[in-house]
């Protein structure tokens, strides 16, 4: 470290000297912060036993940064780009694989250089703050800094403070720009009405900037301080929180999203460096917190520059958003997938009924398809046929598959748990709910399996009697037993597989809903004149309102018999043993299997057998609502660590009444009807 003090020279431009010293302050691993705060503390000690050494490296760094064009660093690091969500993403994947050229003309380059590992950022913030004021100190002399007189320039003197200023102007016009977009006036219309406060905002910054330059040329000003042109940018806040929650009831769009997260960006940077620039703010207390605060900003951009090709943080940041629009209408739809009372109950049990006996005979149509011994790529195609059409239709009846709730209720528990500051969590609540979304999943499972396997025991015993054989032969009875055995076959693995194409079937279906209340579809085809004149405008108005309300629903019902049939095929062309096992479908297998074998089957097949497809079910449930837990809470960034407690509330609610955990009390069901009806 010595030897590099020595070696630098105060006319020099060259950077590495720079870039050798900070490789002597940097630790071998980036998360030892005790070595990287004893190797401050070593320079800060040598720079203050050698003050030839300080004025030296003062000097030196101020060629630097003289030589170097800045405000760039303060506007582009950490604020995302106006390319766009895509153009953004393709830029930052181009520059992971080959780092653009770097070149000497900005000081961003420049840190390109210096602090070039992607970890650096680590042991950098590892270092308390006073280790880093302390050395800025050395370097700059404390004399220096008390002879800028009160009122006038902040310390960082004019070499630092005309970025800052050109960086705050060049904000302020993005802030500007981006808060008058189509994208946000069209979606927010009042902009439209009243004055815009991202337009006062730019024209407030402007004269505050215009007076500042005048008062650093010597002229007698009178600047205010930079307190009101806080309360303009907590005005442009405001507006975009109600876009926001507008955004929450009639959708969203990736470029809306990416346009928000731009704006809050922007803007929390400028907020950053009015407190830097501001001058009217008299105590060493105040200088002191300045300091801290352009410390911190330091430490900000040097990890924003250690990312700044981060795919991960991209997406973070714009599909958090996204993600919490698309799981909130999802959470709407999950609030019908939850029974109150004991009529609620008995309804969801007949609902799921209605599609046990629709899913009775989608099991046979598979059977008889897989007779056809089609090609794989046909065979895809006619199995994701039988799947999402009959999905689809169970869905236009208004019948209920079990395993389809998960990714709707785990939405709504989703939005109960979350509170402003994500831990005061009301534990007793959410025990009910979450009892409540139970008993709801246990009696629509128990809707579909009571009437799925006996139609399917039905039409297999009807079929010798319409064609002269059974269904299945004994030996297709004993393969269609064998893939859902839970010990002898991967059937729990693929059972897995199957809550994955749930989950992701939930996505699809919270995406289109989303889509369609975003881009207004009943308005739009209610003004189909062909369609009107064709029908009748009453009933377009009527279709359009219709498929606005349940586009996400068809749609994910459609996508998820794709996922099904198509999983086998993907395996066979992966050559990996990819397959499916649902619920409903196992149920009715084992049925057909059943009666294809004559009756003729030991009890201890029956067991394993009844076993698996309840097993299947428990997998198909836990892993399509744990995913989907999971991105709702990721979504509205609520960290549940409450886990253990919450089971242990449902665990003595069990324990106080089983039949009314699972069914629910009879008093609860009377006491909310006469709240309803009284």
């Amino acid at each position: 470290m010595l030897d590099i003090l020595e070696r630098i020279h105060a006319d020099s431009n060259d950077i590495g000297p720079m870039i050798a010293l900070f490789d002597t302050l940097r630790p071998k691993r980036a998360t030892d912060g005790a070595r990287a705060t004893a190797n401050v503390r070593t320079l800060t000690q040598l720079l203050k036993g050698n003050l030839a050494h300080a004025n030296a490296l003062r000097d030196y760094a101020r060629n630097l940064i003289a030589s170097r064009r800045h405000s760039s660093l303060y506007t582009e690091l950490g604020v995302l780009s106006n390319d766009g969500f895509f153009s953004e993403l393709r830029t930052r994947i181009a520059y992971r694989m080959l780092p653009p050229a770097l070149g000497n003309d900005y000081l961003d380059e420049a840190l390109d250089q210096i602090v070039y590992k992607r970890t650096d950022y680590l042991w950098m913030r590892a270092v308390p703050a006073e280790d880093w004021l302390a050395l800025l100190d050395v370097v700059i002399h404390s004399e220096q800094r008390a002879s800028v007189p009160r009122g006038g320039q902040p310390y960082l003197g004019n070499l630092m403070l005309q970025g800052l200023l050109e960086a705050i102007r060049t904000l302020s016009y993005r802030v500007c720009a981006i808060g008058l977009e189509p994208r946000l006036t069209n979606f927010h219309t009042e902009m439209e009405t009243y004055e815009s406060p991202f337009m006062v905002q730019n024209f407030e910054v402007n004269a505050y900037l215009d007076a500042y330059q005048r008062k650093l040329a010597g002229q007698e000003v009178a600047l205010a301080d930079a307190r009101h042109l806080l309360v303009m940018l907590d005005q442009c806040d405001a507006v975009i929180n109600k876009i926001r929650k507008k955004a929450l009831s009639q959708g969203t769009s990736i470029a809306l999203t990416y346009l928000l997260v731009s704006l809050t960006q922007s803007m929390d940077r400028m907020r950053k460096l009015l407190v830097l620039v501001d001058v009217d703010q008299p105590g060493e207390a105040d200088d002191h917190a300045r300091r801290a605060e352009g410390i911190a900003l330091a430490l900000e951009l040097i990890e924003a520059h250690n990312k700044k090709y981060m795919v991960g943080d991209l997406l973070r940041d714009n599909i958090n958003l996204l993600a919490r629009n698309v799981t909130e209408n999802a959470s709407h739809t999950g609030e019908h997938y939850v029974a109150n009372t004991r009529r609620e109950l008995g309804a969801m049990f007949f609902s799921a009924a209605g599609a046990g006996l629709i899913i009775g005979f989608m099991a046979l149509f598979k059977i008889l398809l897989s007779y056809l011994h089609a090609a794989p790529l046909v065979e895809a195609f006619l199995f994701s046929m039988n799947y999402s059409l009959g999905f689809v239709f169970i869905h236009l009846l208004h019948f209920t598959v079990a395993t389809k709730q998960p990714a709707m209720t785990a939405s709504r528990i989703a939005s109960g748990l979350h509170s402003r500051d994500g831990r005061n969590i009301d534990i007793d609540s959410m025990a009910e709910l979450c009892n409540k979304v139970l008993r709801t999943q246990v009696m629509a499972v128990l809707g579909n399996l009571a009437i799925c396997i006996p139609t399917a025991w039905l039409i297999a015993m009807a079929w010798p009697r319409l064609t002269g054989h059974h269904l299945v032969s004994p030996e297709k009875a004993m393969h269609l037993l064998h893939d859902i055995d839970p010990i002898h076959a991967p059937t729990l693995i693929y059972a897995a597989i199957a809550g994955v194409c749930l989950f992701v079937a939930g996505l699809i279906s919270g995406y289109y809903d989303n889509k369609a209340l975003y881009t207004r579809w009943a308005q739009r085809i209610a003004q189909l004149r062909g369609l009107g004149r064709l029908l009748g405008q009453q009933r377009v108005q009527r279709l359009g309102v219709y498929l606005e309300n349940n586009l996400g629903g068809l749609m994910g019902n459609f996508f998820f018999g794709i996922l099904l049939g198509t999983m086998p095929f993907i395996g066979f062309v992966l050559g990996i043993p990819l397959d499916i096992r649902h619920v409903t479908f196992s149920s009715a297998n084992f049925a057909t299997a059943i009666v294809g074998l004559d009756h003729n089957v030991g009890w201890e097949l029956v067991v394993t057998s009844v076993a698996g497809f309840l097993s299947i079910g428990i997998v198909n449930l836990l892993v399509s609502f744990g995913l989907a837990l999971w991105v709702a809470l990721r979504s509205r960034q609520v960290r549940f660590k409450q886990g253990w407690q919450l089971t242990k509330a449902l665990g003595r609610r069990f324990r106080t009444g089983p039949i009314s955990f699972l069914f629910g009390s009879k008093e609860a069901s009377i006491a909310l009807i006469e709240k309803v009806d009284p």
